[in-house]
């Protein structure tokens, strides 16, 4: 799955973001609205994760 279509389909794939990353809220996913840059600033905040680090989780995520 491309990175369009996971911004198309953004409120039915909140529920799997937040499988993944448990730490983030219904708020945090709000506000990331299917923007990748974002979600990966999310991610760096809420698990204090660098920048690299956080693009390399969400590469893994959608090529699962």
């Amino acid at each position: 799955m491309n990175w369009d279509q996971i911004q198309g389909k953004w409120k039915q794939l909140q529920g799997e973001v937040q499988k993944q990353w448990g730490e983030l809220t219904n708020d945090d996913l709000d506000q990331v609205a299917g923007d990748r840059q974002q979600l990966e600033g999310k991610i760096q905040e809420r698990y204090g994760k660098t920048r690299e680090e956080a693009k390399e989780a969400v590469d893994r995520w959608l090529a699962r």
